[in-house]
């Protein structure tokens, strides 16, 4: 089968997020399939941005069209989504004549893209798939504030309206989206649902060496005599780290330090914070690479994962950090209000109110008193249900599994 994935913002280990385009493609692949990924050749979520062109990686077919680059959410990210858009657009002729594809998915955050993919798939007598990485433009919306007349939030409307009328399939990251998606026009008889996952050789072997600032934090922790509290990850203020932060002012003096590694528009400003407080029990470090992931929670304790109360959750979450925490075999502490939990469903930690410093503190200072046993064993729960159901061979035959 010929699968033709267009997801602007696709990356992979080399380039950094998204990463779930690959690993699904890569399983594809890997079963005999052949996939053309579509993306641009600019993204603010990667790490490393390619040379627009043609290029293979993993034996996934990639072409990144040439887009302007952008910061933040304003006119330039809209000019980058067009760019690409009509790229692709252009390259239709192209690609049913080379690429002759049988499944046509429209996978960018947003969901214009759908209107290429559609044109794509009539000319190739292919189906039509719309995967959900978020709801747009109920997110923004909700999110962000944004009215439901703006001119931009009118357009994503009648493009989301477009994908549950027009797709042959839906397939949601999020669990919880059957109502919504039926007000909005959709046969939910399309609708399958493939949760984010996890890929087994990230975490087989020995996990490659911290960087040595990491290391040296992490021993430094141990070395008083502390129970490590980590994050890894995004800092923005979906992330919820300030209540992070305001927790462990409430727990100073007692034997806890937290770790956090990553990056994102509030670091800065949460750097800030700990120097002006004398937060001493909190450690900022830069991001580390993937690879590095497994050997640093390795050495956590207690792994952090917050949100903000906001109504958008109602739909379900489907976080890839939470999946590296119970793969790693991590006691999890979960700040959430959300359709779905699966910390609770796994059993492998604490979930507490969101945006609650009291109830974080109050959940960290629970996990903290358990024996190291007790919280082994719950990360042990939280690492099968991933093996269980959210590895990327088994989500991949899921996908395919939608299809027939």
């Amino acid at each position: 089968m010929n699968i033709l994935y267009i997801n602007h913002y696709a990356g992979g280990p080399a380039l950094g997020m998204e990463y779930r385009p690959y690993y699904l493609a890569r399983e594809w692949v890997r079963a005999g399939h052949r996939v053309q990924m579509l993306a641009a050749d600019f993204s603010h979520v990667r790490a490393k941005q390619p040379p627009a062109g043609d290029s293979v990686h993993d034996g996934i077919a990639y072409r990144f069209y040439a887009t302007p680059p952008y910061q933040g959410n304003g006119l330039g990210r809209v000019q980058n989504i067009w760019a690409f858009l009509r790229a692709a657009w252009r390259d239709t002729p192209r690609l049913v004549r080379t690429f002759r594809p049988d499944v046509v998915i429209a996978s960018s955050t947003y969901p214009m893209d759908i209107w290429v993919a559609r044109r794509i798939a009539r000319r190739a007598g292919a189906r039509l798939v719309y995967e959900v990485h978020d709801l747009w433009p109920l997110s923004p919306i909700e999110l962000s504030g944004m009215s439901r007349r703006h001119p931009f939030i009118v357009l994503v409307q009648a493009a989301e309206d477009a994908a549950y009328r027009h797709a042959d399939h839906v397939v949601s990251m999020l669990p919880k989206v059957h109502a919504y998606m039926a007000s909005r026009g959709l046969d939910l008889k399309k609708l399958a649902i493939v949760p984010n996952g996890i890929t087994l050789d990230e975490w087989q072997g020995s996990p490659e060496p911290l960087r040595a600032d990491v290391e040296a934090a992490l021993q430094a922790a141990r070395a008083a005599g502390a129970t490590v509290v980590g994050y890894a990850g995004s800092m923005g203020l979906p992330n919820a780290l300030d209540t992070l932060l305001d927790a462990a002012r409430l727990l100073r003096g007692t034997p806890l330090h937290c770790v956090l590694v990553g990056s994102g528009h509030e670091q800065a400003r949460l750097v800030q914070r700990v120097a002006d407080e004398g937060l001493a029990n909190v450690q900022f470090l830069p991001p580390i690479p993937k690879a590095q992931i497994p050997g640093f929670l390795a050495q956590v304790d207690i792994a952090y994962i917050g949100w903000q109360r906001v109504p958008i959750y109602r739909f379900g979450i489907a976080p890839n950090k939470l999946m590296d925490y119970m793969m790693a075999g991590c006691a999890v502490l979960h700040a959430v209000e959300a359709g779905n939990d699966p910390v609770a469903e796994a059993g492998c930690g604490l979930t507490v109110a969101p945006q609650d410093p009291q109830a974080t503190a109050d959940g960290l200072r629970r996990l903290a008193a358990l024996p190291a046993a007790e919280r082994r064993a719950m990360g042990e729960r939280g690492r099968a249900f991933v093996l269980a159901h959210h590895t990327y061979p088994v989500l991949a035959q899921r996908f395919l599994d939608a299809l027939q």
